[in-house]
């Protein structure tokens, strides 16, 4: 199976308290086949250095015939 990760955006309400309460009107979250993964991001560039680590340790769980 492929899996898919992507960072999404949330903003107003979907944004936790912890952020809010900073004032932080949105945040990024990691997707892994579209349930997510880990922690809310203050900033995209976060959200986009963990997907890359999802993503090398998903292609270091492939089989080798994968590659």
């Amino acid at each position: 199976m492929q899996n898919k990760v992507d960072v999404a955006v949330m903003i107003g309400s979907g944004v936790p308290e912890t952020l809010r309460a900073l004032g932080q009107k949105a945040c990024w979250v990691v997707l892994l086949n579209g349930e997510q993964r880990g922690t809310a991001y203050a900033s995209r560039d976060e959200a986009l250095e963990c997907r890359a680590a999802w993503q090398a340790l998903l292609r270091l769980e492939q089989p080798d015939s994968l590659h």
